[in-house]
């Protein structure tokens, strides 16, 4: 070493020494907080959970070595015949005008392969160019004929893209490409497949939230897509499908949101009995291929993903594709990224022969994401809240119906070696090393080890990390679960919660989901209970607990999410309406009607409830934004209102994510009734 650096280093040497700070341990970080909260319940781990698609131009599709690698990765669901391809194919004759059909890529080949992984199947009926018809025989044929047992059946695939809301991507013969006329023939493919099988269940296209095209409304249709189908064929359908490539690998955010406005939707527009109705995001993919398709930041995103869309109850996330091919090629963290949004290698090469993959059907990057979340969350297991208090690592859990806990723990950090402390609630975790599952960047398998403990754990860069975890105890004699909780006479402040009684002679303490925190509201002997003190416009998910008289506490309820509303009466009401969108922002207008004394000079103030929403510009007052916070202030010509008089503004809002509308306002500091 040269003089001068031998005499830096001495200096820093001597510098952390005069500081009281060991040299070897000066620039590790600080432990990262993760906080489980085994009372606070989420979604249970539905069968189909883990899934992904086939397509019938993948030349691989039927293969025994194909079938059985997703088998290891534990796919529980595969889609067919693939993608856009689904509105060109004709099963009974295997072909796809216009396309590419692969040899050995058949219906009933696709069905081999399908069983041999241990899945269950999801087809997408022709839409686009085929018929009722031809759905119904195809039904006829695959679980009357073959006695498949297909459950799942799509009408159509992304129908929203056939041109009629300016870009045209998916086949579609239909003179009229609306909303309305998909709707009307789900309606018809419905009774006819089902008059076949009344078992199985049917699925619409619904547009993502905060993607092209939702919340636009075209020339001539009477509402969104979304509003449209739902409204029509509602009562026909069982699930509604969804697809997502965010484009970015920090998207996981925005999955609550997502998911919770399609629920509204569902509640709002599809009629009685709409709570039957699932959400299926029959194609998923981190879509970036910049940021690494098959590189570790990808994988790190699809579990993330994953596990966050299960969270929140939709019953199936199916990865875009098997089999996909090169794609353009970059460097990501120290791998080569091939662009492939394949979770296999097809080995296929780039144009000019420079660059190929790896050997047919070597696993990528999220593949291994896909088998470790089949291994961390298990069909039957409730998915509860983890936290964490460093953004470059995210938590996951799950409990167990033998009373284990299982916690998932994802380290987005390149250069930084994260150790965590781990901080349990409702679990008490037993003593000695727990079971460690961990893939790391580049690594080909998942290693399996019994390292550190339950509550101290080093997370590696860019690593998946899920501990197993035995309870200190064994859960015996535990009351029954209380069952779906509801809600009831909702206003600004409170709401009733009703729930079906669990075992004979427990109490029942209600618990508000405070992040990864639970907060009891209160406790009662009866199957209700009104939860008083609650904010105006305010989203609470809730569980319900059981406590038997010995302390012992049950399972969590499935969770129950609901809105508070604003002030019955007012001496102010708003009417918010979104007069034009276009799925990253829209046009707002903002009618203020005075119901107290006249008025001379007004002040509303309203809050963006998402980090992903601002302002973009206002008129007919003086707009200012201060972070979320949003100041309106009357021009001269509008400042004065008499009773019952109403003034309108505007304005443009952006969003990047689900946008979730402000709902509460104030008008001179009284909080307003939102109509």
């Amino acid at each position: 070493m040269p003089r001068t650096l031998l005499r830096a280093a001495s200096a820093v040497l001597l510098t952390l020494t005069a500081l009281n700070v060991p040299a070897a341990y000066a620039d590790e970080p600080s432990p990262v907080a993760v906080t489980v909260n085994a009372r606070a319940a989420l979604a249970t781990v539905p069968e189909t959970g883990i899934g992904t698609n086939h397509a019938i131009w993948d030349t691989n599709l039927g293969t025994d070595e194909t079938a059985d690698k997703l088998k290891d990765a534990g796919v529980k669901l595969l889609r067919y015949p693939g993608g856009s391809y689904s509105d060109i194919y004709h099963w009974a004759d295997h072909t796809a005008p216009g396309g590419y059909v692969a040899p050995n890529t058949d219906f009933d080949t696709f069905m081999r392969g399908v069983r041999r992984t241990g899945a269950q199947a999801m087809v997408t009926a022709n839409y686009g160019t085929g018929t009722t018809e031809e759905a119904a025989a195809w039904v006829r044929h695959a679980n009357v004929t073959k006695g498949y047992g297909i459950k799942y059946w799509e009408i159509g695939n992304e129908n929203y893209g056939n041109g009629h809301y300016g870009t045209a991507w998916e086949a579609d013969d239909h003179a009229d490409k609306s909303p309305a006329e998909y709707a009307r023939h789900v309606v018809a493919y419905a009774d006819a497949m089902k008059a076949v099988d009344p078992t199985i269940k049917i699925g619409a296209v619904l547009t993502t939230s905060a993607n092209w095209p939702d919340g636009v409304t075209a020339a001539g249709d009477s509402g969104t897509w979304n509003k449209v189908v739902l409204s029509t064929a509602g009562s026909k359908i069982d699930f509604v499908i969804l697809h997502w490539y965010p484009g970015a690998l920090d998207k996981a955010g925005h999955v609550p949101d997502m998911i919770h406005l399609t629920r509204e939707q569902i509640a709002k527009y599809a009629g009685p009995g709409s709570e039957r109705i699932g959400i299926a995001m029959t194609e998923f993919n981190t879509g970036s291929s910049s940021a690494g398709t098959t590189t570790q930041p990808g994988a790190l995103a699809a579990a993330d993903a994953y596990a966050t869309l299960l969270a929140n109850g939709v019953f199936t996330v199916d990865w875009w594709n098997v089999h996909n091919g090169i794609g353009p090629v970059t460097q990501v963290e120290g791998h080569t990224d091939y662009g492939d949004f394949g979770l296999l290698s097809s080995a296929t090469c780039t144009s000019d022969g420079t660059v190929c993959e790896p050997s047919l059907n070597t696993p990528f990057a999220p593949y291994y994401a896909l088998q470790l979340m089949s291994r961390f969350a298990r069909e039957g297991d409730q998915f509860v809240r983890a936290a964490t208090d460093q953004p470059k690592v995210t938590a996951h859990a799950v409990r167990r119906p033998n009373g284990d806990l299982a916690v998932l723990l994802i380290n987005t950090s390149s250069d930084t070696s994260y150790p965590a402390a781990i901080d349990y609630a409702g679990f008490t975790p037993a003593s000695g090393a727990p079971t460690v599952l961990t893939h790391t960047n580049g690594a080909t398998t998942i290693t399996t080890s019994a390292t550190g403990t339950a509550t101290s754990q080093t997370l590696p860069p860019l690593s998946m990390t899920a501990l197993v975890l035995r309870p200190a105890a064994p859960p015996t004699g535990l009351p029954d679960a209380p069952g779906q909780p509801t809600a009831s006479n909702i206003t600004d402040t409170s709401a009733k919660i009703s729930w079906p009684a669990a075992s004979a002679g427990v109490k029942y303490e209600v618990h508000r989901q405070n992040g990864a925190i639970s907060e009891q509201l209160g406790e009662t002997t009866g199957t209700s209970f009104t939860v008083n003190n609650l904010k105006p416009g305010t989203r609470y998910t809730l569980n319900v607990i059981a406590r038997a008289g010995g302390g012992a506490l049950s399972w969590s309820s499935p969770p129950l999410t609901f809105t508070t509303g604003t002030p019955a009466a007012s001496s102010c009401s708003i009417r918010l309406t979104n007069q034009n969108d276009w799925a990253s922002g829209y046009v707002g207008a903002i009618e203020i009607t005075n119901h107290g004394a006249p008025i001379n000079g007004w002040t509303l103030n309203f809050t963006w409830p998402r980090p992903w929403q601002s302002l973009g510009s206002g008129w007919s007052a003086t707009w200012t934004a201060t972070g979320s916070d949003v100041k309106v202030v009357n021009e001269p010509g509008n400042g004065s209102l008499a009773t019952d008089a109403s003034t309108t503004i505007g304005f443009v809002g952006n969003y990047a994510g689900p946008n979730v509308l402000p709902s509460v306002f104030t008008l001179n500091g009284t909080v307003c009734t939102t109509r």
